[in-house]
Order: structure tokens, then C-alpha cells, then sequence
């Protein structure tokens, strides 16, 4: 492997986690997980690649939603554990919940509160 991925402290299950920030706005739009075979095919394609722990596989992300995430950079943080990726988030929509973050909930008086709206339901956006 190249000698930029070896920079990354992985954790115990080969897994680093990946900030999706929007490149103009600066919107954190989601975060995931990357393996070292996540982060490579990422860099190569510019494209968002994340390692799913429910489905033990990789994920590019839009591959059925068709909200794929174009990369503008990767930067690595200070201690070099977590991965920042800038993207411009096809669709506009980057939650499977059919939102365009995933961060919607806000905590007031003690209950979270859903502050933005599903721009296109989720059954229509997934196969079943």
C-alpha cells in the first residue's frame, strides 16, 4: 500500500472515520467509516467510498440512490485518526432518511427536533 495510507491511525478493526463536508458551504453533511481499500479507491476515483459495518462491504456511496459525492480534497486531522473529505453532494441529498444531512436533529428543552425536511422520501429513493 502507499506510504499516505500508512500515515493513518487505524483502529483495532482496520477502520478510520471519514467527515463528508460540503466543499462551498462547509456543511457537515455525514460521517462514515473508511478501511484502507475505502480511502484508496476514494482518492483514485474522487468519488466517496466508505466501509459499511452493517453490510461488512464497501459502500460507494450513491450506488443505489444514484447521490453520489464528488471529492474536491482529503485531508487527514492533526493526530491522524479522522479523515475529511470535501465534496459536492450530488442530488443534494446525502442522509438515507431522504434529507441533505444527516446532523437534522437539534437538541431543544431536552428532546431532539428534527429542523430540516425530507426533500424526497426514502422509499422512492431505495429499492426494496
Amino acid at each position: 500500500m502507499s506510504d499516505w495510507l500508512d500515515a493513518i491511525k487505524w483502529d483495532a478493526q482496520g477502520l478510520v472515520p471519514a467527515i463528508a463536508q460540503d466543499a462551498v458551504s462547509g456543511e457537515i453533511l455525514m460521517v462514515a467509516w473508511m478501511n484502507r481499500e475505502a480511502l484508496e479507491e476514494s482518492a483514485r476515483t474522487l468519488r466517496g467510498v466508505y466501509w459499511s459495518r452493517s453490510r461488512n462491504k464497501l459502500w460507494r456511496k450513491g450506488e443505489e440512490s444514484g447521490h453520489v459525492q464528488n471529492i474536491s480534497e482529503i485531508r487527514l486531522d492533526c493526530d491522524n485518526d479522522v479523515v475529511l473529505l470535501k465534496i459536492e453532494q450530488m442530488g443534494g441529498i446525502a442522509c438515507h432518511t431522504g434529507r441533505r444531512s444527516c446532523f437534522f436533529r437539534k437538541l431543544e428543552d431536552g428532546h431532539w427536533v428534527a429542523t430540516a425536511p425530507v426533500l424526497k422520501d426514502p422509499a422512492e429513493i431505495y429499492s426494496q
